[in-house]
């Protein structure tokens, strides 16, 4: 079982990562949002602890900032009619910490404004997991860090937070809706990722 990877990112594109071990050996990796936006600039060397999920049709490698990212993805994965898309997508909106919370709060307003978790599966959620959340090794919060651009490219905060709202699995115009409400002169990327996230798990 392969448990930890060490070596250079060589492509970043939600939810797809690369990194190179050397000798000209590539790994490929799916990860949330948080875990690749978090990661340094393409070229330096990062650690990542990683799953393997096989199939009857592939062998997939995800990849997780912190071993509580990692955790909570195997038990959500054990979860009646959650896959590791829906995971991923679950790890990308909200941290593990707040996730945590949700579940022992049975916040189900909250879990459903997520992509693609519906009533049902929100309480699926909150059911077959609230007893094992102590079991969880809660990391600390943080919100998705974009990746520094290249000198010569200007940064646009506007298109940067709506192409990783997308990555999210939101649609583009709601990404780009959710961007725009809370968008003002000034902000950088991040800033406008968690301000949209906020708005929209906030709204009752």
């Amino acid at each position: 079982m392969i448990g930890r990877l060490r070596g250079r990112l060589i492509l970043r594109q939600p939810p797809l990562l690369m990194i190179e071990l050397g000798n000209g050996l590539a790994y490929e990796l799916e990860a949330s949002l948080s875990t690749c936006c978090a990661l340094p600039e393409t070229g330096a060397e990062v650690v990542l602890y990683t799953h393997l999920a096989v199939r009857e049709d592939a062998q997939v490698l995800y990849g997780f900032g912190t071993l509580a990212e990692r955790t909570l993805f195997r038990n959500l994965i054990r979860v009646t009619g959650i896959g590791a898309k829906l995971a991923l997508v679950i790890l990308s909106g909200m941290s593990v910490d707040a996730f945590a919370r949700c579940l022992e709060a049975g916040d189900v307003a909250t879990l459903i404004r997520l992509p693609g978790i519906g009533r049902k599966t929100a309480e699926r959620l909150v059911v077959e997991m609230r007893d094992r959340i102590q079991s969880l090794e809660l990391g600390a919060e943080f919100a998705p860090r974009l990746p520094a651009r290249a000198p010569d490219a200007p940064p646009d905060p506007v298109q940067d937070a709506e192409a990783a709202l997308v990555a999210l699995g939101y649609k583009p115009a709601d990404a780009t809706r959710m961007v725009r409400a809370v968008t003002a002169d000034g902000l950088p990327s991040e800033e406008l990722i968690r301000r949209a996230l906020a708005a929209t798990l906030s709204r009752g």
